[in-house]
């Protein structure tokens, strides 16, 4: 129990609980934006702030800081009780870097946009205690091939759009994901990443116009699809070029997000399982070697990754991956540990709504692993509406799983490392 300077009363965590309650649920608009107000201007109060992660990226560039690895954490489900968990983590294990992330497609059918995702996660610091920096992340703002190969102007509007909205509710980390419009037919190489690295610069340009005084937003790109072809140096230094040549505004990008033979969500076999993947940890470490010592950036970032046997994760500290994002890991925790009467009306719900996204000789197993996410959205309301007593074997399991997540990847006791950064 607290005391909030600003309000003059006793906080309480079931205050806490009522007022995000409100600010993501209540019919009522007007009653929502109130709440969220009060949860921003509490956070305020109790020196719980938006901040960019640049600085600490342009210092792991120079040679200034190394040793671990970066976790970006997509939250897709009970975010608020999620982000409590990890906070009190971060606290008792003085975790210095830690993002929560959320990309332009988890938005869309998690029903979390920006604004929202950012006071659920202010309101999970605020109930436990948590002082200090908040990184939270745009994750793949990534552009729609299809769209931007009838239309791009428009794809290009909906992405600025995006990210203003996302600046306004205090992302101070954006990942522009142009790799889509990465063309392999072309035979060289600047001529393959030429519209990646010219979509980038106009983003990147368009952030530097908005973004807040004083604050300098950490901005990624990335030079190969998920789930694509192996990205490479030749590739990176040709989008790197390119993208220092057409850039008008200054300070750049931080980091670049590679192709290592990972997918999103893994590939699911027939009985459910996960397929092997055969990750090419070379890639990072000369994209990264090469981004450090040539650009002065933080250095190569890892996608799709959460579904990797967890024996593999102390060796991304090890050939200095910047940053390594994850997602699926923590549905699927979600998942595993769902009461059951729950978890079979939101499959019930998925085999009634999304039949038309099986795709043939799919097994059952497999219809669902690749589709479970999308009932996350229509069914937040109940997810979020769980006793507690519900909730505490899927809190606990993943609280198991960001600890080793955190240690594997050496953030432990990093708290002090960062502080002359952000």
């Amino acid at each position: 129990m607290r005391v909030c300077r600003r309000y003059k009363f006793i906080l309480t965590p079931m205050d806490i609980d009522n007022l995000i309650n409100v600010a993501v649920f209540s019919p009522d608009e007007k009653e929502k934006t109130t709440a969220r107000k009060k949860i921003r201007e509490l956070a305020k109060d109790k020196g719980i702030y938006s901040a960019s992660i640049h600085e600490l990226y342009l210092a792991i560039g120079q040679g200034k800081v190394e040793g671990f690895t970066v976790p970006a954490m997509n939250i897709r489900a009970l975010t608020y009780d999620s982000a409590q968990v990890i906070f009190k983590l971060a606290m008792e294990h003085h975790i210095g870097p830690f993002i929560f992330e959320i990309a332009r497609s988890e938005q869309s059918y998690t029903d979390q946009q920006p604004d929202e995702y950012t006071v659920a996660v202010l309101a999970a610091a605020i109930k436990v205690g948590y002082k200090g920096p908040v990184f939270l992340q745009g994750d793949h703002y990534q552009f729609k091939r299809s769209v931007y190969t009838t239309t791009p102007q428009k794809e290009i509007d909906t992405l600025k759009a995006l990210i203003k909205k996302s600046i306004d509710a205090g992302f101070y980390n954006i990942d522009i994901d142009a790799s889509t419009l990465v063309d392999l037919d072309r035979e060289k190489v600047e001529d393959q990443q030429k519209t990646n690295y010219e979509m980038t610069a106009l983003l990147h340009d368009y952030i530097r116009e908005i973004q807040p005084a004083n604050v300098m937003i950490s901005v990624g790109g990335e030079i190969g699809h998920i789930g694509g072809k192996n990205s490479n140096v030749t590739e990176f230094r040709a989008f790197m070029n390119g993208f220092k040549q057409v850039a008008t505004k200054p300070a750049g990008i931080s980091k670049v997000s590679v192709q290592t033979g990972t997918s999103h969500g893994g590939i699911p076999l027939a009985d459910g399982t996960i397929a092997k993947v055969n990750l090419d940890f070379s890639v990072l470490q000369t994209v990264g070697e090469a981004g450090r010592s040539e650009y002065k950036m933080g250095g190569a970032v890892q996608h799709g990754a959460s579904t990797l046997p967890e024996d593999l994760f102390n060796k991304f500290p090890e050939v200095k991956a910047l940053e390594i994002h994850l997602a699926t890991g923590f549905q699927n925790t979600v998942y595993d540990n769902l009461p059951v009467d729950l978890k079979n009306q939101m499959y019930e719900w998925i085999k009634t709504n999304l039949s038309k996204e099986r795709k043939e000789g799919q097994t059952d197993e497999q219809f669902i692993y690749t589709t479970r996410k999308k009932a996350i959205g229509p069914f937040k309301k109940d997810l979020w509406g769980m006793t507690e007593q519900e909730k505490q074997p899927i809190m606990r399991a993943l609280s198991r799983q960001f600890l080793s997540m955190f240690t594997k990847l050496n953030v432990l006791n990093t708290e002090s490392i960062i502080k002359p950064y952000v």
